[in-house]
């Protein structure tokens, strides 16, 4: 069990979107396939596995659609952690 405070600012992202432009920051040079949510019924109806959007399709989707978003997403100056990842969350915590 993790017990590290680690301080943190959320966002709801059903009510506060990202927009294409912060996705497209967040990304950077990353691949953008790494965020996408794979248990999204919208990623699994468009067979996304097997045929995955192009980086500017990706964005579009995900800004519309923010539970295509893979979550939790913590980010921390250019690191990016997502889903529930202990060890990565200590690391930050140091």
């Amino acid at each position: 069990m993790l017990e590290e405070k680690i301080t943190f600012h959320s966002r709801d992202l059903e009510k506060q979107r990202l927009t294409e432009a912060e996705l497209d920051g967040l990304i950077g040079q990353r691949d953008h396939k790494e965020f996408l949510n794979t248990r999204n019924e919208l990623y699994r109806k468009r067979n996304m596995k097997e045929h995955p959007p192009s980086r500017v399709e990706a964005i579009k989707l995900m800004a519309r659609e923010p539970n295509l978003i893979r979550r939790p997403l913590l980010i921390r100056g250019s690191q990016i952690i997502f889903g529930f990842d202990e060890t990565a969350y200590r690391k930050l915590s140091k």
